[in-house]
């Protein structure tokens, strides 16, 4: 028999994904959003959670589910413009989480699938030395900070309450309907603007959304996931002047690179402020995902050259 999971951030990138995937395998959803009229066209049933901060009551979101997938997080942002960034950070992401956990281990929810942030790790690596689940946490920004220290109060909550919790840091993920850089960059090449990344040779790890929701369902029933914790990537990493190039081709465009020196692109950057977007640009970041596969048996069932087709053709469709 099928297992009744709740998705928190069930109306996000990865949330929606995700719920018609486990439909489509024959799960029960209950997918928990903060606002029903964002929840249009989702599968499942709809849980409106308003209050998602620690005063949040999730009682009834949770009676009768088998396990939870916890995807609402307060992400990333490029320019924060809040005064105590560390602090709104862990508003949403660590103490929420803690208290969601709490109420399933207390309703007899078995399994608890947490997907924090490869920014758990770090931000960059070097060339051929990517990161490991079992590396030491070296999270630098506010985001990366509060989603270690959430993923630390569910490893103290699986040994106290024997919750099974698995954690999943992803790296970036594409795929349709993606947004914020990514779709950004799909525009540049489709109108055919000269870019100055034509010789850059970093390495750069990325997952495809559907790779990612496919590991997130293993990790819902697999024995061996218990109390693990997953890095996540397509296996083929790109620098970003090859990620550039194929995803022109899967846009039937052709790229328009000119090899400036990644060393010119830091050093201007850096005079205009842009230090940290010319480091994801130039610099490397990758995963080692060989514990993934080996104690999962897990493979990434979506090629980057089939997920790039697919986000392009969601992109043109869309234009």
């Amino acid at each position: 028999m099928k297992q009744t999971v709740l998705v928190t951030g069930a109306n996000g990138f990865v949330g929606r994904a995700l719920c018609v995937d486990l439909v489509r395998r024959g799960y029960t959803v209950r997918a928990a959003v903060r606002e029903r009229s964002c929840a249009i066209g989702l599968p499942g049933e709809l849980v409106q959670i308003a209050d998602t901060g620690a005063d949040a009551d999730w009682s009834s979101a949770i009676a009768g589910i088998d396990a939870v997938v916890h995807l609402a997080a307060r992400v990333h942002v490029m320019r924060d413009n809040v005064l105590q960034p560390l602090a709104a950070f862990r508003a949403v992401n660590v103490v929420p989480t803690e208290r969601l956990a709490r109420a399933a281990a207390a309703q007899g929810v078995k399994r608890f699938v947490y997907v924090s942030s490869i920014k758990v790790n770090g931000e960059g690596t070097p060339p051929g030395r990517p990161y490991t689940p079992d590396d030491v946490p070296a999270p630098v920004d506010s985001y990366g900070i509060s989603k270690h220290e959430a993923e630390q109060a569910l490893r103290q909550l699986a040994r106290e309450a024997g919750l099974e919790v698995v954690i999943i840091r992803p790296v970036l993920v594409y795929g349709p309907g993606v947004k914020a850089n990514f779709l950004s960059m799909m525009r540049w090449l489709h109108r055919g603007i000269p870019l100055p990344l034509g010789a850059i040779n970093n390495q750069r790890s990325l997952v495809a959304l559907d790779n990612l929701v496919d590991l997130i369902v293993t990790c819902l029933h697999h024995p061996k996931a218990l109390n693990q914790t997953f890095l996540v990537s397509d296996g083929e990493d790109l620098s970003t002047t090859a990620l550039l190039r194929r995803t022109a081709a899967a846009l039937g465009r052709p790229a328009r690179l000119i090899p400036v020196p990644a060393l010119v692109l830091r050093t201007t950057a850096r005079l205009l402020g842009k230090a940290d977007f010319a480091q994801r640009l130039c610099g490397s970041l990758q995963v080692d995902i060989s514990k993934t596969r080996e104690l999962l048996g897990w493979v990434p069932p979506v090629s980057v050259d089939e997920a790039l087709k697919q986000t392009a053709r969601h992109f043109l469709a869309n234009l």
